[in-house]
């Protein structure tokens, strides 16, 4: 199920995420005693969010589900779910179906974005698919080619029509507006 790319060349050409703090866990060590006028050191916590990191060395065919965050720098064909946050680096080759709360894109993908937030597509990102966000931004220099679905539709309420005399016919309430949708393609600059 998971493929690991052995030997690609890790030249300076190809960027990689930045690495995270490093994090400890608690130990069990009995607090010293503080006197009068000492100042006790701060205490650590653990972070409160994990994040997950796919590096450039890193293949999957399949469903990748996280909680959380998730960056990538690999390349992934199949499918991405999660409530959490995905974020597409720039050495990242995507062919997938995308369902997260709010994406942001550096690298390449092939597929349907669908995020219940937002999703941003930096100036080195290359997208072909769909996209249905609350929130669009696209930086200028990105690539995007397909249709877009951009916030969420307004509750029609309709009024309640008052009956129409019987001599003359009764006319048609008018439709709801439809969510605005937009097809986007091409280089922004």
């Amino acid at each position: 199920m998971f493929k690991k790319v052995i030997g690609q060349d890790n030249s300076e050409s190809q960027r990689s995420a930045p690495p995270l703090p490093e994090t400890r866990r608690a130990e069990a060590i009995p607090a010293p005693a503080y006197g009068a006028g000492q100042i006790a050191p701060p205490t650590r916590t653990a972070p409160t969010a994990n994040r997950n990191i796919l590096s450039s060395d890193v293949e999957i065919k399949g469903t990748v589900k996280f909680s959380n965050d998730l960056i990538v720098d690999g390349k992934i064909d199949g499918e991405i779910t999660s409530d959490g946050n995905l974020t597409v680096g720039e050495n990242a080759r995507i062919k997938a179906e995308i369902k997260t709360a709010s994406i942001i894109v550096y690298g390449k993908v092939q597929g349907n974005l669908t995020a219940t937030d937002r999703i941003e597509l930096k100036s080195s990102a290359e997208v072909v698919g769909d996209i249905k966000a609350k929130t669009l931004a696209i930086e200028a220099g990105a690539i995007f080619v397909g249709k877009s679905t951009v916030g969420t539709p307004a509750s029609a309420v309709q009024p309640t029509a008052a009956p129409a005399p019987a001599a003359q016919p009764a006319k048609p309430a008018p439709a709801p507006e439809a969510p605005k949708q937009g097809t986007l393609s091409g280089t922004i600059s």
